[in-house]
């Protein structure tokens, strides 16, 4: 194999940043981030984590806020992006329930989207108290991926879609737990809101495509219903009636000074 091949784990690190750098200029993300970023109360220069870093563009946003960021992300691939965008700023690998941090060494902790891909959300928490200092804020930001909202003729193969694409996630309702899972990783101040997205152009297309794909590839629905419903999707796309909201739940915490 010649050194200029792709491979198909390439290709996916590669396809997965697209879709990434597309979902951070859609509107009303660039204030939903800066949102996340508010409710960790940083001073100037005070540490701060970032898990399931991806392609590191909270890192750079963090550190123009006068932070001092530290990226996180267990993929290599993604962690190489990364470093080559940002090459100032400080990117690690390292896992969610295992940080290259030592114990008290941040005062804000932040992860986007990243634990419905866990199978122990609270073995991350634990973490997460283990790295942050007495007082340091923790938020978590994440969708619950039973509750997409889709308009289709077809109610019913639309809740199944969703469904069988759920049950292919470690932990499709992490984002609805938050509360709890902070609770009992002993936090306190714990609070929980919700922003609901909500896209009506054929940029999120790609993402109800990956829907429908999940679906027939678990077997919960058969490759033809699948493609009739993708193609129900793009009608409504091209025509301006396509309609997706994504119920974003936001949870912030303080690590117990006690």
């Amino acid at each position: 194999m010649s050194s200029t091949t792709t491979s198909p784990s390439d290709d996916v690190t590669e396809s997965l940043i697209r879709l990434l750098d597309a979902a951070d200029v859609l509107p009303g993300a660039a204030e939903l981030r800066a949102h996340t970023y508010d409710l960790l109360r940083l001073g100037d220069g005070q540490p701060v984590v970032d898990v399931g870093c991806g392609s590191g563009r909270a890192v750079a946003e963090l550190a123009d806020r006068g932070a001092r960021p530290i990226g996180v992300e267990p993929d290599a691939r993604m962690l190489a992006a990364a470093r080559r965008r940002w090459q100032d700023w400080d990117f690690r690998e390292g896992f969610a329930d295992e940080l290259p941090l030592d114990d008290g060494s941040v005062a804000g902790y932040r992860v986007d989207k990243v634990f419905h891909e866990l199978a122990d959300p609270a073995a991350a928490l634990a973490e997460a108290r283990r790295v942050l200092a007495p007082g340091g804020r923790i938020v978590l930001i994440g969708q619950d991926w039973d509750t997409f909202v889709i308009d289709s003729d077809d109610p019913e193969l639309t809740r199944t879609i969703v469904h069988a694409r759920a049950d292919t996630l470690p932990s499709p309702h992490a984002a609805r737990a938050y509360r709890s899972l902070l609770l009992d990783a002993g936090f306190d101040d714990v609070t929980v809101e919700v922003r609901t997205a909500v896209f009506t152009d054929r940029r999120m297309l790609p993402m109800l495509t990956g829907l429908a794909a999940a679906a027939s590839a678990e077997g919960a629905v058969d490759r033809d219903r699948a493609e009739v419903w993708v193609a129900e999707q793009t009608r409504r796309a091209d025509s301006d009636r396509m309609f997706l909201a994504v119920p974003l739940f936001i949870a912030a915490g303080v690590s117990p000074t006690r």
